[in-house]
């Protein structure tokens, strides 16, 4: 098995966010516009991305040539997103250059979704396991070495859907009882209170797609990001000093 660099890279990220390339939303509006793809790709690099994701399923106007562009553009370690339902898929996946599969647990049978985590940890790919419910945890295999990932929007839609950050809160402790090292928040994330509430929360990672992709400004997003996720920890630092000084009065 080979090292795992994209869970590897994910867990060592100071500010742990998957930044996506996708060509279109789920409206079917372009979100490219003038720029190329390496062109995003080195804006991404430059904001100190750890991972990439590139989303090649047609909902989004991706094909598998679009993770070969991104592949070669970067170093970064990339997760192919799409429905990938075959082994074959995967070992394609890998010889273009991805690190990473999307493997979607409420399309996979118990049996389907054993089979293709094996084949991809055998390939030195990271499963990223895709979920929107508690109950499709239960046949997960080697979780620890996996990523899982709770999508907040709705597939049946082509996630279409505003999308509820709540189903990612109310997930967690389930995740977190698998034994998986990274559980990632994915999709309906605008606003960088609310990613810094989820990494506060205890995700280990975010995986952002439109929203990064329509911002002028991805370092002044990016600045208001650890600005709210600096104050919830000084917050978090008085509350633990306050009620170190609460305990000492009581014990007077």
């Amino acid at each position: 098995m080979s090292a795992p660099r994209f869970l590897d890279a994910l867990l060592a990220a100071d500010r742990p966010l998957i930044m996506e390339v996708k060509l279109r939303d789920p409206h079917g509006t372009d979100l490219l516009g003038p720029r190329t793809v390496t062109d995003l790709v080195t804006r991404y690099e430059q904001a100190g991305a750890p991972c990439l994701s590139v989303v090649t399923g047609r909902w989004f106007g991706g094909t598998p040539r679009l993770l070969r562009e991104v592949t070669a553009a970067t170093d970064l370690p990339v997760l192919q997103k799409d429905f990938l339902t075959r082994p074959a898929q995967l070992e394609a996946a890998a010889a273009l250059g991805a690190s990473a599969v999307l493997l979607t647990a409420a399309l996979l049978p118990a049996t389907s979704l054993h089979r293709l985590v094996t084949t991809a940890l055998a390939l030195g790919l990271t499963p990223f396991v895709e979920i929107t419910g508690e109950h499709e945890l239960a046949h997960l295999p080697q979780p620890e070495h996996c990523v899982i990932a709770v999508n907040n929007k709705d597939i049946r839609t082509r996630e279409r859907d505003r999308g509820d950050l709540g189903r990612s809160l109310r997930l967690l402790p389930a995740l977190h009882a698998t034994g998986t090292r990274a559980p990632v928040s994915a999709s309906a994330i605008t606003e960088p209170a609310d990613a810094a509430r989820l990494l506060d929360a205890g995700y280990a990672g975010l995986l952002i797609g439109t929203t990064l992709m329509r911002q002028s400004d991805l370092t002044g997003w990016l600045a208001d990001l650890d600005t709210a996720r600096a104050g919830a920890t000084a917050r978090a630092g008085a509350a633990v000093r306050t009620g170190a000084t609460a305990r000492a009065g009581a014990a007077v």
